[in-house]
């Protein structure tokens, strides 16, 4: 796995990439300067945002993070890697899912040839479909890495007007379903995955020991009420990743011990 951003790359070689998303629907200015000040303060790995060129010069006249933009029009995306983005991510396919309307493997693959044949050699990441069996995910996630494509990601369904009392149920649903995806996915390829769909700080860890190389993050950040209580939350997910790569370190370390001895 190389990606341009040497940075970026190192995060994901270590495993403990967070990605800051700002919302594919959200364009209001404010709330992202916000979100994109508090990622800035915390060191974390990359931005995560519309794929709007006026947004994206936006947080390019000041913040220093890698900035992706996600959508799955490739003009939009086009125009937004002239305006300065540095990766690309389709997914997000919420808006589709709202209308009833679920990508396919063969439409989803089309899509990504596009896109490639637009913008060259850009990284790449793609959100690979809940709503497809895991033997599907599978082999679509091997045939983009076939195609090019520097990272994956997993996600779940939530229904945002479920009803309050069902929400926690409906949230660990979709966390299940993401997190059984990365396990799998992960497994099965050479290039990175990054667990989102509900991921907090109390899931950071578990997605990592499920074989993700990062997390997104969006709404567990917007919940808090100022930039610093934003920079504390992401730094307090980074802290639950950090102890889970050394914990994983002395788990393969401790492996390796009793292997040689037994030897």
């Amino acid at each position: 796995m190389n990606l341009s951003n040497i940075k970026l790359h190192n995060s994901f070689q270590s495993k403990n990439v967070i990605k800051v998303i700002t919302g594919i629907q959200n364009t209001s200015i404010y709330q992202i300067a916000r979100i994109a000040k508090a990622a800035d303060l915390a060191n974390a790995s990359y931005l995560d945002v519309s794929a709007n060129t006026r947004i994206v010069k936006f947080l390019k006249s000041f913040s220093s993070l890698p900035l992706c933009v996600s959508s799955i029009d490739p003009i939009d995306i086009y125009n937004c890697i002239l305006a300065g983005a540095d990766l690309i991510e389709v997914g997000n396919y919420d808006s589709f899912y709202d209308k009833g309307i679920y990508m396919t493997s063969s439409q989803l693959i089309e899509l990504i040839k596009e896109i490639k044949y637009l913008v060259g050699n850009i990284d790449i990441c793609v959100t690979i479909p809940y709503h497809l069996n895991l033997n599907e995910q599978i082999w679509l996630a091997q045939f983009l890495e076939y195609l090019g494509v520097n990272i994956l990601q997993t996600e779940g369904l939530f229904t945002n007007n479920l009803c309050n009392k069902y929400k926690l149920s409906g949230l660990t649903n979709s966390l299940s379903s993401s997190l059984l995806s990365t396990y799998f996915i992960s497994n099965s390829v050479n290039i990175p995955v990054i667990t989102s769909s509900g991921i907090n700080s109390m899931f950071a860890s578990t997605a990592i020991h499920f074989g993700a190389s990062g997390i997104g993050i969006s709404s567990a950040i917007k919940d808090n009420n100022n930039i610093i209580d934003m920079a504390n939350y992401i730094n307090e997910v980074k802290d639950y990743m950090f102890i889970n790569n050394i914990n994983l370190s002395q788990n393969r370390d401790h492996h390796m011990k009793r292997k040689m001895f037994v030897i």
